[in-house]
């Protein structure tokens, strides 16, 4: 007998893995603004991108 319902458990995939089908499959786009492939000018962009679509992050609240 199973101990999950019918749909829940199994192998978890890779957030790295979840993100990248995301932006392949639907061309959606999950990108920390700290993430440290990108360069400074590269996550700045992506700062001013998410202020401008969802406002400060709380991260930048004073």
């Amino acid at each position: 007998m199973n101990p999950y319902p019918r749909g829940y458990g199994g192998v978890r995939r890779d957030p790295e893995q979840v993100k990248r089908e995301g932006w392949r499959d639907m061309g959606l786009l999950a990108v920390s603004a700290g993430d440290q492939r990108l360069n400074w000018a590269e996550r700045e962009f992506i700062r001013q991108i998410g202020e401008k679509l969802y406002g400060a992050s709380p991260s930048t609240w004073r």
